[in-house]
């Protein structure tokens, strides 16, 4: 999986002056350095091994400090899952045309920090066995929930969070994407989507103290799910609710890393049957504290040539014409602002902040068929190649300035800059 340390480094501009002192070969500096002028908020810092120093044969934990003291919250991710961290992973606020120098050393004890992210995944083997944790699965063709005959996974599939918002992933073959907003800036309980039994149990559409499942999704591919279009045909990746047989022959999904500022989930889609021909599909789904919002990268082989990326934006509980907004040279943001949750009380915002060097414009699908009731944007697409994007999902209970189109619209505008936005990192 070494394309996933490509798909990080786009948020940083890494220049390295690495010394090995004496007495101080363990500690090193750092400056983070803004040549822009937006003010980052929660601007990720990406690190790889080879540029740290890094005593072999030991188990030692980075400690992050600025000036002042005062501790930068980071973590170690194992990216390619061979027990060895590739990267550390932490974020930082700075001002505009401004820089923030850190000292790194290495402890022996791991220091601990708020939990600002989160993945949940649980199953039962059966309808009788309670939900466990796990970290990883395969789910084959035969095994969607409709031919079992009862829903083996706790929320349906994967949750993710930040302090701000939630997602799940329909891993029973839908491999649509929902939203929860959330109330509370706390990572939510694990009891989400099970009863005191370990049965699977949908209790997140009634209103808890973090908040509650906020968006019907239905047929559509939720907010930023998938799928293709081939010549004139939508084609959509995997199943809708009703159906017994996975046009996937194999979804395998493993979580890659936890921590209290950044997590991260695959999924490989093998043998994808669409519109006649057989794709390998692969997605990495990824979130950091501090932003509504998740990024996703995908990456197909066995294209043709005639195919586009599909990303969704559900439009079931509003009548509003989708919006395009260009922000930069970088990025295209399409995005609705209404009261688009369950029987239309709340006022949500959704959007999707799309690569502009790849976007080949937006449509909606048909109201009625596999994949409906849905926005889309349309991203080309190359054999092999990762497209990065991101799903935003702001609901007005959670900030009740999203209540205002403008103010979710600025929000969107400010954080597609944000991510534009590069920082020099210089390492000594």
């Amino acid at each position: 999986m070494k394309h996933l340390e490509t798909a990080f480094r786009f948020l940083i501009i890494i220049t390295l002056f690495i010394s090995c002192g004496t007495g101080e070969s363990l500690k090193q500096k750092i400056t983070v350095a803004n040549k822009t002028s937006v003010q980052l908020k929660d601007k990720p810092v990406i690190l790889v091994r080879d540029s740290l120093i890094v005593k072999e044969g030991t188990v030692l934990y980075p400690l992050l400090t600025r000036e002042n003291g005062d501790t930068v919250a980071s973590q170690l991710d194992d990216l390619d899952g061979d027990g060895q961290w590739d990267q550390l992973f932490f974020v930082v606020d700075i001002a505009a045309q401004d820089s923030l120098q850190l000292e790194l050393k290495w402890v022996k004890t791991q220091p601990e920090y708020p939990v600002r992210t989160s993945v949940r995944f649980g199953k039962r083997s059966s309808r009788e066995t309670p939900v466990v944790a796990k970290t990883s699965d395969t789910l084959y063709a035969d095994k969607v929930h409709r031919a079992l005959r009862y829903q083996p996974y706790q929320t349906d599939g994967p949750m993710w969070e930040n302090d701000k918002v939630g997602f799940r992933h329909y891993f029973d073959g839908r491999n649509s994407k929902d939203l929860y907003g959330k109330k509370a800036s706390y990572i939510t309980p694990d009891t989400v989507g099970v009863n005191q039994k370990g049965e699977v149990e949908d209790n997140y559409h009634v209103m808890a103290d973090w908040g509650r499942d906020v968006l019907a999704v239905g047929n559509a591919v939720g907010i930023g799910g998938f799928g293709l279009i081939a010549g004139d045909r939508i084609c959509r990746l995997g199943i809708t609710n009703d159906d017994t047989l996975n046009n996937i022959e194999e979804t395998v999904f493993n979580i890659m890393t936890e921590g209290p500022v950044h997590t991260a989930m695959h999924f490989s889609y093998n043998n994808w049957k669409a519109n006649g021909r057989i794709y390998q599909a692969y997605e990495t789904t990824s979130i950091w504290s501090g932003m509504y919002a998740f990024k996703n990268s995908v990456k197909i082989s066995g294209l043709q040539g005639d195919e586009a990326l599909l990303v969704g934006l559900v439009n079931s509980n509003t009548d509003h014409a989708l919006s395009e907004l260009a922000v930069n040279d970088k990025y295209v943001i399409l995005y609705t602002h209404d009261k688009q949750t369950y029987d239309k009380v709340w006022y949500l915002g959704l959007a999707l902040i799309l690569p502009r060097d790849a976007y080949l414009g937006h449509g909606e699908a048909p109201k009625e068929g596999p994949l409906s009731n849905t926005f889309f944007g349309k991203l080309k697409i190359t054999e092999n190649k990762p497209v990065d994007y991101y799903a935003i999902g702001a609901w007005e209970l959670s900030d009740p300035g999203f209540t205002d189109s403008t103010y979710f619209k600025n929000y969107v505008q400010n954080l597609a800059e944000q991510l534009a936005a590069e920082v020099a990192v210089s390492i000594e």
